[in-house]
């Protein structure tokens, strides 16, 4: 019978041998997941025998991991903002970079009360639901052109519990009736539009590591020829959908900053900025829309 150390080193190798460079973390990540063992516990019982069925499944997951299916579909798990994300393969998994751009928002609310956000392309739900579980006075709507990503994010908004504060609307931008008809709600009106829209050209798909190009949804990755269809679109239409003053907030690759910026600005947003992310490369451009004149 396996034990937990001898499983663990089991998997590791398989992981090393094909070519999965970090086999070890993988591989524990697995281990954690199927027998519910945390470090602390392994290294005080690692000669601690594990059942055939464990080992058995288990092992199954590090097959698949070598077929470089990301460990977060495996497990079903993904964590951002501290906060717990179902996944599976109709969403992009939570990325840390993306953290900058629900930081920024927050930031942007401020003092706003009660502030209401629209989450344009909002797959897994993770900004929209991680902005509503920091400001618990928030509400708002996540938008998705995915049937299959909207079960996602209506799960994770059971799960963490703000489902009586989110609402989720299957669109192609601001094609359903939904915003034909009301602007998205009775005044039409968001504090702020937040977006990870695909951003990749098209043509640049190809060049992505496995995990990436081969598992998750084509249609969250592709921006189109240049990569800045989706902030073309959603930049035309945004102003109808914010309340003077509101905000505008896209991450974006990291060479995309000018020229989303630029959009931005020719659209009538003021304050436009480009901010870095923790490592240092451009990430979020943000911009408000000009508060309403009165003469």
């Amino acid at each position: 019978m396996q034990t937990l150390e001898s499983l663990l080193k089991k998997g590791t190798t398989i992981l090393k041998d094909n070519g999965l460079e970090e086999a070890g973390l993988d591989a524990w990540l697995l281990l954690e997941f199927k027998t519910g063992k945390n470090r602390a516990y392994y290294f005080a019982h690692g000669d601690e025998p594990v059942s055939d069925e464990t080992a058995a499944e288990y092992l199954t997951l590090i097959d698949r991991r070598t077929g470089h299916i990301p460990v977060q579909q495996l497990t079903h798990q993904a964590f951002f903002m501290g906060y717990e994300f179902y996944v599976n393969e109709n969403v992009l998994i939570p990325r840390q970079d993306t953290e900058t751009l629900v930081e920024e928002a927050l930031k942007h609310l401020g003092d706003v009360e009660k502030p209401e956000i629209l989450d344009m392309c909002t797959g897994s739900g993770c900004i929209l639901l991680s902005l509503l579980l920091e400001r618990q006075d928030a509400c708002g709507t996540g938008v998705d052109v995915s049937p299959e990503a909207l079960e996602v994010a209506k799960k994770n908004a059971g799960i963490l519990k703000v489902e009586n504060r989110a609402d989720f609307v299957e669109s192609d931008l601001f094609s359903a009736p939904y915003f034909c008809e009301k602007g998205g709600k009775d005044s039409g009106k968001y504090d702020i539009l937040i977006s990870n829209p695909p951003y990749i050209a098209t043509e640049e798909i190809e060049t992505l590591m496995e995990e990436v190009r081969l598992h998750d949804p084509r249609k969250a990755l592709d921006g189109m020829e240049d990569g800045l269809y989706f902030y073309r679109k959603i930049t035309e239409e945004a102003g109808k959908y914010l309340k003077p003053g509101g905000w505008l907030l896209y991450e974006i690759g990291c060479t995309q900053g000018e020229a989303v910026s630029t959009m931005m600005k020719a659209a009538g947003f003021t304050g436009v900025q480009i901010v870095k992310d923790l490592p240092g490369l451009d990430r979020v451009v943000l911009g408000q829309k000009q508060e309403e004149i009165h003469v």
